[in-house]
């Protein structure tokens, strides 16, 4: 496979669905719409005869300033495997990127590639999923108002050990529901929900500690079909799901590459997505 790694425009979002679409994922419009708005996404075309405008691989880039990327939605067509498709874009976009540190999070699928590459373990990841009876009837978090985001943007900044700005700029139209709880001296945490085809995400769920995370998570809770990417180093929102009869649906492996990640995953409860860090 030798087409050149290119970057890709937003009119070609359906070509990285069809690619999805090979590899058995859904088709993910609004976080694929929100990925080219924040990230860089790459692709390579395929060239084949099999269809024009067609993609042999992608994946998503999304750099925090010069400190940490994060690396997502790597993606190589079936008939395209075993090339080393894979490894040639995640090396085109890290040296695009030119970050301190990468992280990603890795399927067991992937992560032999990511092992190749230099990247290393810092923990795991369990996805829970099932159906929400709905958010708590609790009124202790309110919802984000425009004269908060710059106290969000400092809290995100400071847990997550990267300025992510553009992504925390957005999350009042990404998410359906984004709230904060104030505390006495500012922004003591903040908790967003977003919906992923047929079910929504709960996150992000950043906050100074455990009791207002789960404050945050139980009044952005959804009724209906949920999924929750919990990060073992929290057990208590693994207690949370069980409590609401969520189940494990598959588990991934969090992974750097580079500098530690100056992050605080005590105060980082949920992710955007795992595509995001």
């Amino acid at each position: 496979m030798d087409g050149d790694v290119r970057l890709l425009g937003k009119d070609e979002l359906g070509a990285c669905q069809r690619l999805a679409d090979d590899r058995g994922w859904g088709p993910e419009e609004h976080k694929w719409r929100f990925l080219f708005s924040v990230g860089r996404v790459y692709g390579v075309d395929a060239g084949d005869g099999e269809g024009d405008g067609e993609l042999a691989g992608a994946l998503v880039c999304t750099p925090y300033g010069e400190d940490v990327a994060a690396i997502s939605m790597v993606l190589v067509a079936k008939r395209f495997e075993r090339r080393g498709l894979g490894g040639r874009l995640m090396r085109h976009a890290m040296e695009a990127a030119g970050t301190a540190s990468f992280c990603l999070t890795a399927t067991e699928f992937g992560r032999p590639l990511y092992e190749r590459l230099g990247f290393r373990s810092v923990g795991m990841c369990t996805t829970y999923t099932g159906v929400s009876e709905g958010p708590s009837k609790r009124s202790e978090s309110q919802p984000v108002a425009a004269a908060d985001m710059a106290a969000v943007h400092a809290l995100d900044t400071e847990v997550f050990g990267a300025d992510r700005s553009q992504l925390v700029e957005g999350l009042p139209s990404f998410c359906e529901t984004l709230r904060v709880v104030r505390g006495e001296t500012g922004i003591a945490g903040y908790g967003g929900a977003w919906r992923n085809d047929d079910r929504v995400v709960v996150g992000p769920v950043i906050a100074q500690n455990a009791e207002i995370a789960l404050t945050l998570v139980d009044e952005v809770v959804p009724e209906g079909p949920v999924r929750l990417d919990i990060d073992h180093r929290h057990p208590e929102l693994i207690d949370w799901a069980g409590r609401r009869g969520l189940r494990p649906a598959f588990t991934t492996t969090i992974m750097e590459f580079g500098a530690p990640v100056a992050n605080d995953p005590s105060r980082l409860f949920l992710p955007v997505a795992q595509a995001l860090g």
